[in-house]
Protein backbone atom coordinates (compact mmCIF):
# COMPACT_ATOMS: atom_id res chain seq x y z
CA UNK A 1 0.00 0.00 0.00
CA UNK A 2 2.86 2.39 0.79
CA UNK A 3 4.33 1.73 -2.63
CA UNK A 4 0.98 2.44 -4.31
CA UNK A 5 0.54 5.68 -2.38
CA UNK A 6 4.08 6.73 -3.27
CA UNK A 7 3.54 5.96 -6.96
CA UNK A 8 0.26 7.88 -6.93
CA UNK A 9 1.92 10.92 -5.33
CA UNK A 10 4.71 10.80 -7.89
CA UNK A 11 2.20 10.57 -10.74
CA UNK A 12 0.45 13.70 -9.46
CA UNK A 13 3.71 15.62 -8.95
CA UNK A 14 3.62 17.18 -12.42
CA UNK A 15 1.35 17.56 -15.41
CA UNK A 16 3.61 15.59 -17.74
CA UNK A 17 3.60 12.63 -15.35
CA UNK A 18 -0.18 12.32 -15.44
CA UNK A 19 -1.14 13.53 -18.90
CA UNK A 20 1.58 11.96 -21.04
CA UNK A 21 0.55 8.41 -20.02
CA UNK A 22 -3.13 9.39 -20.37
CA UNK A 23 -2.48 10.65 -23.89
CA UNK A 24 -0.57 7.45 -24.70
CA UNK A 25 -3.42 5.22 -23.47
CA UNK A 26 -5.93 7.23 -25.49
CA UNK A 27 -3.73 6.97 -28.59
CA UNK A 28 -3.66 3.20 -28.12
CA UNK A 29 -7.33 2.54 -27.32
CA UNK A 30 -9.01 4.67 -29.98
CA UNK A 31 -7.41 3.12 -33.09
CA UNK A 32 -7.59 -0.43 -31.68
CA UNK A 33 -11.30 -0.12 -30.91
CA UNK A 34 -11.96 1.26 -34.37
CA UNK A 35 -9.94 -1.41 -36.16
CA UNK A 36 -10.77 -4.48 -34.02
CA UNK A 37 -14.07 -4.02 -32.21
CA UNK A 38 -15.96 -1.53 -34.36
CA UNK A 39 -14.86 -2.80 -37.77
CA UNK A 40 -13.99 0.71 -39.01
CA UNK A 41 -17.45 1.96 -37.96
CA UNK A 42 -18.36 3.98 -34.87
CA UNK A 43 -21.38 2.36 -33.15
CA UNK A 44 -23.29 5.55 -32.30
CA UNK A 45 -22.30 7.77 -35.23
CA UNK A 46 -25.33 8.79 -37.28
CA UNK A 47 -24.33 11.74 -39.44
CA UNK A 48 -20.83 12.95 -38.57
CA UNK A 49 -18.33 11.26 -40.95
CA UNK A 50 -16.01 8.67 -39.44
CA UNK A 51 -12.88 10.48 -40.59
CA UNK A 52 -13.96 13.67 -38.85
CA UNK A 53 -14.56 11.89 -35.55
CA UNK A 54 -11.12 10.29 -35.88
CA UNK A 55 -9.37 13.58 -36.57
CA UNK A 56 -11.30 15.31 -33.78
CA UNK A 57 -10.23 12.70 -31.24
CA UNK A 58 -6.64 12.81 -32.38
CA UNK A 59 -6.55 16.61 -31.98
CA UNK A 60 -8.74 17.20 -28.92
CA UNK A 61 -8.02 13.82 -27.35
CA UNK A 62 -4.41 12.63 -27.70
CA UNK A 63 -2.79 15.92 -28.74
CA UNK A 64 -4.79 18.07 -26.30
CA UNK A 65 -3.76 15.79 -23.41
CA UNK A 66 -0.14 16.08 -24.53
CA UNK A 67 -0.54 19.85 -24.58
CA UNK A 68 -2.01 19.83 -21.09
CA UNK A 69 0.88 17.80 -19.72
CA UNK A 70 3.49 19.99 -21.37
CA UNK A 71 2.03 23.37 -20.39
CA UNK A 72 1.13 22.56 -16.78
CA UNK A 73 4.80 21.84 -16.11
CA UNK A 74 6.66 24.07 -18.59
CA UNK A 75 4.91 27.34 -17.69
CA UNK A 76 5.52 26.84 -13.96
CA UNK A 77 9.19 26.10 -14.65
CA UNK A 78 9.54 29.08 -16.97
CA UNK A 79 8.03 31.49 -14.45
CA UNK A 80 9.56 29.96 -11.33
CA UNK A 81 6.17 29.36 -9.72
CA UNK A 82 4.69 26.35 -7.97
CA UNK A 83 3.54 23.76 -10.54
CA UNK A 84 0.00 22.43 -10.60
CA UNK A 85 -0.22 19.18 -8.68
CA UNK A 86 -2.63 16.79 -6.99
CA UNK A 87 -6.32 17.66 -7.09
CA UNK A 88 -5.87 20.43 -9.66
CA UNK A 89 -4.41 17.93 -12.12
CA UNK A 90 -7.10 15.36 -11.33
CA UNK A 91 -9.83 17.92 -12.06
CA UNK A 92 -8.18 18.76 -15.37
CA UNK A 93 -7.90 15.06 -16.22
CA UNK A 94 -11.56 14.43 -15.33
CA UNK A 95 -12.68 17.18 -17.72
CA UNK A 96 -10.53 15.76 -20.51
CA UNK A 97 -11.84 12.23 -19.91
CA UNK A 98 -15.46 13.42 -19.93
CA UNK A 99 -14.95 14.85 -23.40
CA UNK A 100 -13.64 11.53 -24.66
CA UNK A 101 -16.79 9.59 -23.76
CA UNK A 102 -18.57 10.78 -26.89
CA UNK A 103 -15.60 10.56 -29.23
CA UNK A 104 -14.61 7.01 -28.37
CA UNK A 105 -17.94 5.71 -29.71
CA UNK A 106 -18.84 8.53 -32.11
CA UNK A 107 -21.96 9.56 -30.21
CA UNK A 108 -23.50 12.32 -32.32
CA UNK A 109 -26.14 12.87 -29.65
CA UNK A 110 -23.44 13.88 -27.14
CA UNK A 111 -21.64 16.42 -29.35
CA UNK A 112 -22.74 19.40 -27.25
CA UNK A 113 -21.73 17.68 -23.99
CA UNK A 114 -18.36 16.67 -25.44
CA UNK A 115 -17.69 20.19 -26.69
CA UNK A 116 -18.72 21.77 -23.39
CA UNK A 117 -16.34 19.55 -21.39
CA UNK A 118 -13.51 20.08 -23.89
CA UNK A 119 -13.99 23.85 -23.70
CA UNK A 120 -14.02 23.68 -19.90
CA UNK A 121 -10.82 21.63 -20.01
CA UNK A 122 -9.13 24.18 -22.28
CA UNK A 123 -10.42 27.06 -20.13
CA UNK A 124 -8.96 25.53 -16.96
CA UNK A 125 -5.71 24.79 -18.77
CA UNK A 126 -5.66 28.42 -19.92
CA UNK A 127 -6.08 29.55 -16.30
CA UNK A 128 -3.17 27.32 -15.26
CA UNK A 129 -1.07 29.15 -17.88
CA UNK A 130 -2.36 32.63 -17.06
CA UNK A 131 -2.07 32.43 -13.25
CA UNK A 132 1.75 32.18 -13.06
CA UNK A 133 2.06 34.86 -15.75
CA UNK A 134 0.00 37.21 -13.59
CA UNK A 135 1.93 36.24 -10.47
CA UNK A 136 5.25 37.09 -12.16
CA UNK A 137 3.84 39.87 -14.35
CA UNK A 138 5.42 38.12 -17.29
CA UNK A 139 4.23 37.81 -20.86
CA UNK A 140 6.76 35.15 -21.77
CA UNK A 141 4.15 32.41 -22.20
CA UNK A 142 1.51 34.54 -23.91
CA UNK A 143 1.87 32.41 -27.04
CA UNK A 144 0.78 29.32 -25.08
CA UNK A 145 -2.32 31.15 -23.90
CA UNK A 146 -3.17 32.25 -27.45
CA UNK A 147 -2.62 28.65 -28.59
CA UNK A 148 -5.23 27.40 -26.09
CA UNK A 149 -7.73 30.13 -27.01
CA UNK A 150 -7.45 29.33 -30.73
CA UNK A 151 -7.97 25.61 -30.07
CA UNK A 152 -11.05 26.40 -28.02
CA UNK A 153 -12.45 28.59 -30.79
CA UNK A 154 -11.83 25.82 -33.33
CA UNK A 155 -13.57 23.25 -31.10
CA UNK A 156 -16.63 25.48 -30.67
CA UNK A 157 -16.79 26.15 -34.41
CA UNK A 158 -16.54 22.43 -35.25
CA UNK A 159 -19.41 21.72 -32.84
CA UNK A 160 -21.57 24.37 -34.52
CA UNK A 161 -20.82 22.97 -37.97
CA UNK A 162 -21.64 19.43 -36.84
CA UNK A 163 -24.94 20.51 -35.29
CA UNK A 164 -25.95 22.30 -38.50
CA UNK A 165 -24.68 19.32 -40.54
CA UNK A 166 -22.31 21.52 -42.55
CA UNK A 167 -19.71 18.80 -42.86
CA UNK A 168 -17.72 20.58 -45.56
CA UNK A 169 -17.17 23.47 -43.15
CA UNK A 170 -16.41 21.16 -40.22
CA UNK A 171 -13.75 19.39 -42.32
CA UNK A 172 -12.04 22.73 -42.98
CA UNK A 173 -12.32 23.68 -39.31
CA UNK A 174 -10.77 20.39 -38.17
CA UNK A 175 -7.90 20.91 -40.58
CA UNK A 176 -7.53 24.41 -39.12
CA UNK A 177 -7.38 22.90 -35.61
CA UNK A 178 -4.65 20.54 -36.78
CA UNK A 179 -2.78 23.48 -38.29
CA UNK A 180 -3.03 25.30 -34.95
CA UNK A 181 -1.18 22.36 -33.43
CA UNK A 182 1.38 22.46 -36.23
CA UNK A 183 1.96 26.19 -35.64
CA UNK A 184 2.33 25.65 -31.90
CA UNK A 185 4.64 22.67 -32.21
CA UNK A 186 6.75 24.44 -34.83
CA UNK A 187 7.40 27.13 -32.27
CA UNK A 188 7.86 24.73 -29.35
CA UNK A 189 10.21 22.22 -30.93
CA UNK A 190 12.05 25.07 -32.62
CA UNK A 191 13.07 26.09 -29.08
CA UNK A 192 13.50 22.54 -27.81
CA UNK A 193 15.80 21.86 -30.74
CA UNK A 194 18.19 24.54 -29.44
CA UNK A 195 18.60 22.62 -26.17
CA UNK A 196 18.74 19.20 -27.87
CA UNK A 197 21.37 20.22 -30.43
CA UNK A 198 23.52 21.98 -27.85
CA UNK A 199 23.40 18.98 -25.51
CA UNK A 200 24.21 16.69 -28.45
CA UNK A 201 27.16 18.86 -29.49
CA UNK A 202 28.35 19.41 -25.90
CA UNK A 203 26.95 16.81 -23.47
CA UNK A 204 28.48 18.69 -20.53
CA UNK A 205 26.00 21.54 -21.12
CA UNK A 206 28.72 24.08 -20.32
CA UNK A 207 28.68 25.73 -23.74
CA UNK A 208 26.08 26.57 -26.38
CA UNK A 209 27.82 25.98 -29.74
CA UNK A 210 24.58 26.21 -31.71
CA UNK A 211 22.52 29.38 -32.08
CA UNK A 212 19.38 29.31 -34.26
CA UNK A 213 18.72 31.74 -37.07
CA UNK A 214 15.69 33.80 -35.89
CA UNK A 215 14.08 33.96 -39.32
CA UNK A 216 14.41 30.24 -39.92
CA UNK A 217 13.08 29.54 -36.44
CA UNK A 218 9.85 31.49 -36.92
CA UNK A 219 9.13 31.49 -40.66
CA UNK A 220 7.44 28.06 -40.72
CA UNK A 221 4.97 29.06 -37.97
CA UNK A 222 4.15 32.37 -39.65
CA UNK A 223 3.62 30.83 -43.09
CA UNK A 224 1.47 28.02 -41.68
CA UNK A 225 -0.68 30.57 -39.82
CA UNK A 226 -1.10 32.58 -43.02
CA UNK A 227 -2.07 29.45 -44.94
CA UNK A 228 -4.61 28.44 -42.25
CA UNK A 229 -6.30 31.86 -42.34
CA UNK A 230 -6.51 32.04 -46.14
CA UNK A 231 -7.68 28.42 -46.47
CA UNK A 232 -10.48 29.04 -43.99
CA UNK A 233 -11.56 32.32 -45.60
CA UNK A 234 -11.15 31.44 -49.29
CA UNK A 235 -11.63 27.67 -49.67
CA UNK A 236 -12.47 27.90 -53.41
CA UNK A 237 -9.35 29.86 -54.30
CA UNK A 238 -6.01 28.37 -55.36
CA UNK A 239 -4.19 30.85 -53.12
CA UNK A 240 -4.27 28.46 -50.10
CA UNK A 241 -2.59 25.77 -52.22
CA UNK A 242 0.35 28.03 -53.02
CA UNK A 243 0.59 29.13 -49.39
CA UNK A 244 0.55 25.50 -48.21
CA UNK A 245 3.50 24.77 -50.49
CA UNK A 246 5.29 27.87 -49.21
CA UNK A 247 4.68 26.83 -45.59
CA UNK A 248 5.94 23.32 -46.36
CA UNK A 249 9.08 24.77 -47.95
CA UNK A 250 9.65 26.87 -44.82
CA UNK A 251 9.64 23.65 -42.78
CA UNK A 252 12.03 22.01 -45.23
CA UNK A 253 14.33 25.04 -45.05
CA UNK A 254 14.58 24.49 -41.30
CA UNK A 255 16.29 21.17 -41.97
CA UNK A 256 19.45 23.21 -42.50
CA UNK A 257 19.59 23.48 -38.69
CA UNK A 258 20.34 19.75 -38.57
CA UNK A 259 23.40 19.87 -40.89
CA UNK A 260 25.72 18.95 -38.03
CA UNK A 261 27.42 15.79 -39.29
CA UNK A 262 27.04 12.36 -37.75
CA UNK A 263 25.44 13.76 -34.60
CA UNK A 264 22.30 14.11 -36.75
CA UNK A 265 21.85 10.34 -36.43
CA UNK A 266 21.47 10.55 -32.64
CA UNK A 267 17.88 9.58 -31.93
CA UNK A 268 16.74 12.81 -30.16
CA UNK A 269 18.15 14.96 -32.97
CA UNK A 270 16.84 12.66 -35.71
CA UNK A 271 13.32 12.49 -34.23
CA UNK A 272 12.88 16.27 -34.16
CA UNK A 273 14.33 16.59 -37.65
CA UNK A 274 11.96 13.99 -39.10
CA UNK A 275 8.94 15.56 -37.37
CA UNK A 276 9.87 18.84 -39.00
CA UNK A 277 10.43 17.12 -42.37
CA UNK A 278 7.09 15.26 -42.35
CA UNK A 279 5.24 18.45 -41.40
CA UNK A 280 6.79 20.09 -44.45
CA UNK A 281 5.98 17.14 -46.72
CA UNK A 282 2.37 17.07 -45.49
CA UNK A 283 1.84 20.76 -46.23
CA UNK A 284 3.46 20.47 -49.67
CA UNK A 285 1.23 17.48 -50.53
CA UNK A 286 -1.87 19.43 -49.41
CA UNK A 287 -0.79 22.31 -51.63
CA UNK A 288 -0.11 20.11 -54.66
CA UNK A 289 -3.49 18.41 -54.22
CA UNK A 290 -5.12 21.84 -54.24
CA UNK A 291 -3.43 22.57 -57.56
CA UNK A 292 -4.97 19.50 -59.18
CA UNK A 293 -2.52 16.65 -58.59
CA UNK A 294 -3.94 13.14 -58.76
CA UNK A 295 -3.87 12.53 -55.00
CA UNK A 296 -6.26 14.04 -52.43
CA UNK A 297 -5.53 16.62 -49.75
CA UNK A 298 -6.38 13.90 -47.23
CA UNK A 299 -3.02 12.26 -47.97
CA UNK A 300 -1.28 15.44 -46.87
CA UNK A 301 -3.47 15.70 -43.77
CA UNK A 302 -2.51 12.13 -42.79
CA UNK A 303 1.19 12.90 -43.22
CA UNK A 304 0.80 16.16 -41.32
CA UNK A 305 -1.17 14.61 -38.45
CA UNK A 306 0.37 11.15 -38.03
CA UNK A 307 3.84 12.15 -39.14
CA UNK A 308 4.46 15.83 -38.40
CA UNK A 309 2.45 16.28 -35.21
CA UNK A 310 2.41 12.62 -34.10
CA UNK A 311 6.17 12.21 -34.33
CA UNK A 312 6.77 15.58 -32.62
CA UNK A 313 4.52 14.53 -29.75
CA UNK A 314 6.25 11.17 -29.20
CA UNK A 315 9.65 12.92 -29.40
CA UNK A 316 8.63 15.53 -26.83
CA UNK A 317 7.21 12.77 -24.61
CA UNK A 318 10.52 10.92 -24.78
CA UNK A 319 12.78 13.94 -24.25
CA UNK A 320 10.69 15.47 -21.48
CA UNK A 321 10.38 12.13 -19.72
CA UNK A 322 14.16 11.91 -19.51
CA UNK A 323 14.69 15.54 -18.58
CA UNK A 324 12.15 15.54 -15.75
CA UNK A 325 13.56 12.37 -14.22
CA UNK A 326 17.15 13.63 -14.26
CA UNK A 327 18.43 11.24 -16.90
CA UNK A 328 20.96 11.93 -19.66
CA UNK A 329 19.64 12.76 -23.10
CA UNK A 330 20.06 9.25 -24.50
CA UNK A 331 16.76 7.76 -25.64
CA UNK A 332 16.17 4.16 -24.49
CA UNK A 333 15.48 1.56 -27.14
CA UNK A 334 11.75 1.72 -26.36
CA UNK A 335 11.65 5.39 -27.35
CA UNK A 336 13.62 4.72 -30.54
CA UNK A 337 11.25 1.89 -31.47
CA UNK A 338 8.23 4.12 -30.73
CA UNK A 339 9.63 6.80 -33.05
CA UNK A 340 10.23 4.24 -35.80
CA UNK A 341 6.73 2.77 -35.39
CA UNK A 342 5.12 6.23 -35.52
CA UNK A 343 6.85 6.95 -38.83
CA UNK A 344 5.86 3.50 -40.12
CA UNK A 345 2.20 4.06 -39.18
CA UNK A 346 2.25 7.32 -41.15
CA UNK A 347 3.70 5.69 -44.26
CA UNK A 348 1.43 2.62 -44.10
CA UNK A 349 -1.66 4.84 -43.90
CA UNK A 350 -0.89 6.66 -47.18
CA UNK A 351 1.49 4.71 -49.41
CA UNK A 352 -0.78 1.79 -50.50
CA UNK A 353 -3.37 4.26 -51.82
CA UNK A 354 -0.58 5.86 -53.90
CA UNK A 355 0.25 2.56 -55.64
CA UNK A 356 3.16 1.81 -53.32
CA UNK A 357 3.01 -1.47 -51.38
CA UNK A 358 -0.32 -2.16 -53.05
CA UNK A 359 -0.46 -5.62 -51.44
CA UNK A 360 -1.49 -3.81 -48.25
CA UNK A 361 -4.35 -1.97 -49.92
CA UNK A 362 -7.62 -2.68 -48.14
CA UNK A 363 -5.88 -3.52 -44.89
CA UNK A 364 -3.63 -0.49 -44.60
CA UNK A 365 -5.94 1.50 -42.29
CA UNK A 366 -6.23 -1.37 -39.81
CA UNK A 367 -2.49 -2.07 -40.03
CA UNK A 368 -1.67 1.61 -39.53
CA UNK A 369 -3.93 1.68 -36.45
CA UNK A 370 -2.15 -1.33 -34.95
CA UNK A 371 1.30 0.15 -35.59
CA UNK A 372 0.27 3.55 -34.17
CA UNK A 373 -1.10 1.88 -31.02
CA UNK A 374 2.03 -0.27 -30.74
CA UNK A 375 4.22 2.85 -30.82
CA UNK A 376 2.54 4.29 -27.73
CA UNK A 377 2.41 0.90 -26.00
CA UNK A 378 6.17 0.47 -26.40
CA UNK A 379 6.81 4.03 -25.21
CA UNK A 380 4.53 3.55 -22.19
CA UNK A 381 6.19 0.25 -21.23
CA UNK A 382 9.39 2.16 -20.41
CA UNK A 383 8.36 5.67 -19.50
CA UNK A 384 5.53 4.83 -17.10
CA UNK A 385 8.14 3.33 -14.78
CA UNK A 386 10.28 6.46 -15.11
CA UNK A 387 7.38 8.83 -14.47
CA UNK A 388 6.39 6.91 -11.33
CA UNK A 389 9.79 7.68 -9.80
CA UNK A 390 10.22 10.69 -7.47
CA UNK A 391 10.78 14.02 -9.27
CA UNK A 392 14.38 14.95 -9.99
CA UNK A 393 15.70 18.06 -8.18
CA UNK A 394 16.55 19.62 -11.54
CA UNK A 395 16.18 18.69 -15.17
CA UNK A 396 18.59 18.57 -18.07
CA UNK A 397 17.02 21.38 -20.03
CA UNK A 398 17.41 23.90 -17.19
CA UNK A 399 20.99 24.49 -18.29
CA UNK A 400 19.90 25.55 -21.75
CA UNK A 401 17.95 28.67 -22.69
CA UNK A 402 14.77 27.54 -24.42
Amino acid sequence: MDVLRSNWRNLLAGGERLFFPAAAVHAMIGPLLLACLYGLQLPFARSVPLGQWQLHEMIFGTFAAALGGALTSAVAEGTGTRPNRGKALLLLLALWLAGRLAGIVGADIAIVFSTATDLTYLSLLGWFVLRPMLARRSGRHLFSLVWIVLLGAAEAAVCAAWITKDFELSARLLQTALLIFVIGLASVYGRINVAVLNLALDPSGETSPYRPHPGRQNLASVMTALYALVALAFPRSQAPAFLAIAAGCAFMDRLAEWFIGRIFLKSPVFALAMANCLAGVGLIVIGLAGLGMSFSAGVGVHILGLGGVGLAVIAVFSLTGLGHTGRPLELPWQARVAIALTMTACFVSVLPAQNIFTSLLGLHYELSAFIWAAAYAVWLSKYLRLLLEPPAPSDLFSRQEL
